[in-house]
């Protein structure tokens, strides 16, 4: 126990002399976390969500301008068609026409197939609200007196102006239905620099190492390779702990993510998937024998991970096959249980799969490494 606690130790020592380390550690981690969640927080309030919506209104009279505001008043944000939008409303031209006549008019919904299906059930409720809202307008303005004038905008125009009697405030339970601005932007990139720097920081050492025989005079102590491996990747774990300590205070203070009180669930998290992280990059040190080869597959490969655990982009607007795919890696699954404790503010007790999805990842990575480790 000793041999892996000096170690660890003397391994973190001689990672945070090195000057380039801090760019990785902390600056780099800062600057996507702000570029991130300014990204995704001009995206809209989570508790209020606005797809986006092309409208194509064939309907040259007043009805047809009045459905497109009460539109927007139901909260669509509505574009152009030639927005690319995978969500569309189309307006028949004789819409107003029908409507007076008391005829049965037809509003086409369009869903392509790109569209996330939350999306697409959220724009049908609004639309049914909208045509709901649309025929209570007009059976006011019906049942008011009058001189037997056809009805007009302004007139109706006043009647959806006027204060309603019943008002009905809808939300979304919870606290963040879906992780967005610095909610999303901390724990995600946070995971994707633990990742990429605990594999690139373990593998190029351990190829280093191995390459100035390092590791061969350390062989030469009454130490087992079970010891070096294990001592490696306390080292790394501990290097990790610095940047997560880093980016939770700076996530807190600077850019406001409410932790609460699953703060030991979350370190409990990170911690974990640090030990995968650090796992993964001590297993790439000894497979793989040339730094620059080193260097070059952890870095693929933690992108790619964070790409495809939805640490680029929230998860829940990616294609159900993304979703699976998610599930494949260690960022996944670390995600899901981080965006539990965070945005949706749940306890331990709702991320036990994930943790023991992570440990199962971290154990076999461990295996790995110790079977592969040279001298």
């Amino acid at each position: 126990m000793r041999a892996i606690l000096t170690i660890g130790h003397n391994d973190l020592r001689l990672f945070l002399k090195r000057k380039s380390a801090y760019v990785w550690l902390f600056l780099g981690p800062l600057a996507f976390i702000y570029i991130f969640g300014s990204a995704y927080k001009t995206s809209g309030d989570p508790s209020n969500r606005q797809p986006a919506v092309w409208l194509e209104n064939a309907d040259t009279n007043f009805l047809g301008r009045i459905f497109s505001d009460e539109l927007g008043a139901q909260g669509l944000r509505l574009v152009n068609p030639t927005n690319g939008a995978a969500l569309g409303i189309r307006i028949p031209a004789d819409f107003t026409r029908q409507a007076l006549r008391g005829e049965r008019v037809k509003v086409q919904f369009v869903h392509r197939d790109v569209s996330t299906e939350a999306d697409a059930a959220l724009v049908k409720l609004r639309l049914v609200r909208t045509l709901i809202g649309m025929n209570g307008h007009l059976i006011e303005a019906a049942m008011q007196p009058h001189t037997g004038q056809p009805l007009t905008e302004d007139r109706l125009r006043a009647v959806m102006a006027a204060p309603d009697r019943v008002r009905l405030d809808v939300k979304f339970a919870g606290r963040n239905p879906s992780p967005a601005g610095f909610y999303f932007s901390v724990p995600s990139n946070l995971l994707m620099y633990l990742m990429m720097n605990l594999m690139l920081f373990g593998g190029a050492a351990m190829a280093a190492e191995r390459r100035n025989g390092v590791i061969q005079r350390l062989m030469t102590h009454p130490v087992g390779r079970g010891e070096v491996v294990v001592g490696k990747i306390y080292g790394l774990m501990l290097l990790g702990a610095v940047q997560i300590v880093f980016v939770l205070i700076v996530g807190k203070f600077l850019f406001g993510v409410n932790l609460g009180a699953n703060l030991p669930a979350i370190t409990l998290t990170l911690l974990i998937f640090a030990w995968v992280a650090g796992s993964l990059g001590v297993l790439a040190g000894s497979v793989l024998a040339a730094e620059d080869r080193v260097i070059g597959m952890c870095m693929l490969v933690s992108l790619l991970m964070a790409a495809m655990g939805g640490c680029w982009w929230p998860i829940e607007m990616a294609p159900p096959l993304a979703k699976v795919m998610a599930l494949c890696v260690p960022t996944g699954w670390a995600l899901q249980a981080l965006n539990q404790l965070i945005s949706f503010g749940n306890g331990l007790d709702q991320v036990i799969v994930p943790l023991l999805v992570l440990l199962a990842f971290g154990a076999v990575a461990n295996l790995l490494a110790a079977r592969f480790f040279r001298p």
